[in-house]
């Protein structure tokens, strides 16, 4: 197989981040700074089909935090208090809450703190693949559901405010789970303004095909790490195309993708802070 130049330069770059490191003040920036100046990207979604008592409701999404890679439950209790000062109606984690978690010890802390998060409209989470990898499947759905959270495996749930409903979707991890997109998709109506939770964006393509009007996912913590010329260091597979921010996919589906908490892979972010999302509905026209 050639290599392609793109490629070549990956691979030069993950050399000298590896061995090497980044020199003096900008490896230190890169490892110590940058990956705790926690961002939040504010978005309001103005749609037609949004109904008139969800207008102003406060979406906040969270993911990739990767506890245990060079991330701590010390940060993780700062990140829990950040979340509650944003007062959101409805609370979403897209996936990857521990790097490993067949070897990551899960205190009882983590559900405590989970549960002091509120959200008038639910707190829903969907699995990332690191959160099936190494048996942790069972481990995490045990955590989040003792934090209060409610799991959307291949699943649609109906969000009702006034009488009045969206639709909340989540799939399965597309790598290591077992995701049924057509069997989940199918079951959401054209008419009804539907949210799609799915760890990994490069699926957007396939997700068009269906009645979804935003699919908010993480996995690709953005690049992580982005060179100036060269472009993000850290593309995971089905987080390759789109990589991070917002996506116009089609003509009714909307990408937003979140450039996540934490770090994998390298314990390093350069011009690419982490970051959580807040997004406001409207009803306006």
């Amino acid at each position: 197989m050639t290599m392609t130049r793109r490629r070549f330069l990956k691979n030069i770059v993950y050399s000298v981040l590896g061995f090497l490191g980044l020199s003096g003040g900008g490896y230190y920036y890169a490892r110590y700074m940058e990956p705790a100046m926690l961002t939040t990207q504010t978005h309001t979604w103005n749609h037609p089909k949004i109904p008139t008592s969800f207008n102003q409701v406060k979406i906040v999404q969270f993911s990739d935090i990767h506890l245990g890679f060079h991330y701590s439950i010390d940060q993780f209790k700062d990140l829990i208090q950040k979340l509650k000062a944003e007062k959101p109606d409805l609370l979403v984690f897209t996936g990857d809450l521990v790097d490993e978690p067949q070897r990551y010890h899960f205190s009882s802390e983590i559900p405590s703190l989970l549960n002091e998060l509120e959200a008038p409209l639910g707190k829903f989470w969907i699995y990332g693949n690191h959160d099936h990898g190494g048996y942790g499947t069972e481990k995490l759905e045990a955590v989040m559901s003792k934090g209060g959270f409610t799991l959307l495996k291949n699943e649609v749930t109906e969000l009702r405010k006034d009488g009045e409903s969206i639709s909340l979707a989540g799939l399965d991890d597309i790598m290591l789970g077992s995701p049924n997109i057509s069997g989940t998709l199918n079951q959401l109506n054209d008419d009804t303004f539907s949210i799609l939770l799915v760890h990994e964006p490069d699926i957007a393509d396939r997700v068009k095909d269906y009645p979804v009007d935003v699919q908010l996912s993480g996995h690709s913590h953005g690049g992580q790490v982005r060179i100036p010329v060269i472009g993000s260091m850290v593309t995971p597979p089905y987080g390759e195309k789109y990589v991070d921010g917002k996506h116009l996919i089609s003509d009714r589906l909307t990408l937003y993708i979140s450039r996540g908490i934490g770090t994998t892979r390298m314990p390093y972010r350069f011009l690419c802070k982490p970051e959580y999302s807040v997004y406001t509905l409207s009803s306006n026209p």
